[in-house]
């Protein structure tokens, strides 16, 4: 914990845990994994699906394939028109499935109204599924059995990792019960032997349920929902939460935490930008490495 003297008194402080810093060590850590393998004859592909033209998804695409292009990776990139049909969106992935060279496949979300989410996401090859979103690696990540691990999730991990060394027995809350972050989050903590809650929005007393956590996680999508007098003192506070506004006459990105009060309470705390977002891409990497390794019966060089 830091702590600044201001006219003679203690102001605790948060140590901020620098998302960015640590995205970037493992980008360079992914960089000479794919290096090794390919002096061992394997190249990870990745294949990255867009469908329409969401802004906001387009930029998500656009920084996924440069980063696996830096990577090394073979990178596969194909963009559909938003009138595509769900049949034509379904070809491509089973194109894409039978293709050797794909070692991943990501179809980025939002999908436009008329395409099956949930039918997509059934479609890609369980081996391929680099997002960790499909039935059958949900199942094995509640089982316990080795499986791609939805990546923003995977990013949080590592980033509370950054600020504990130890989390057997911590109180873990999560609020947020989505299928994309809380409930596997929730699956990689028990992992870890926290004891974890999920809230959400109809727990009674979140403040008070908040509290009791040693290490928090927000994944709600309201603004600064929590505040500073929701956290236990010295808690690691992971803010999941990517929220649009504007302030001051600019558009700023602001997190589901307060973070001004909630720095001069929490033990560690990620920012908004800059803490939980460049983690989700790096993590897709890593998936896509691990992936390749276990198609082709190669031990991966990534360290656990």
């Amino acid at each position: 914990m830091n702590s600044s003297d201001i006219k003679g008194v203690q102001k605790h402080v948060a140590t901020i845990i620098d998302g960015a810093a640590v995205a970037a060590r493992l980008h360079s850590d992914l960089k000479r994994a794919v290096e090794n393998l390919a002096e061992r004859g394997l190249t990870p592909g990745l294949a990255v699906v867009l469908v329409g033209n969401d802004p906001a998804s387009s930029v998500y695409v656009r920084n996924k394939v440069r980063r696996s292009v830096e990577a090394g990776f073979r990178s596969f990139h194909h963009e559909l028109p938003s009138t595509t049909g769900e049949k034509d969106l379904l070809c491509l992935i089973d194109r894409l499935n039978a293709a050797d060279d794909v070692d991943g496949i990501l179809v980025q979300l939002p999908l436009p109204a008329h395409i099956d989410a949930q039918k997509v996401t059934a479609a890609i090859d369980p081996k391929k599924d680099v997002d960790g979103f499909h039935p059958i690696n949900v199942g094995k990540l509640s089982l316990g059995d080795s499986a791609s691990v939805p990546c923003t999730p995977l990013g949080c991990m590592l980033l509370i990792r950054e600020a504990r060394s130890r989390l057997a027995g911590l109180n873990a809350v999560i609020v947020g019960r989505s299928n994309i972050v809380g409930k596997p989050l929730a699956q990689l903590l028990l992992r870890e032997n926290c004891t974890v809650t999920i809230a959400h929005s109809k727990t009674e007393d979140l403040p008070s349920v908040c509290r009791r956590a040693d290490i928090l996680v927000a994944a709600v999508g309201q603004l600064e929902l929590v505040r500073g007098e929701w956290i236990k003192p010295g808690a690691t506070v992971i803010d999941v939460g990517i929220n649009r506004v504007e302030r001051d006459g600019r558009r700023k990105l602001v997190g589901d935490v307060d973070f001004a009060s909630a720095s001069a309470i929490a033990g560690a705390l990620t920012p908004v930008p800059g803490g939980v977002g460049p983690m989700t891409i790096a993590c897709l990497l890593r998936n896509t490495i691990e992936a390749a390794c276990r198609r082709h019966g190669v031990a991966s060089p990534i360290e656990s």
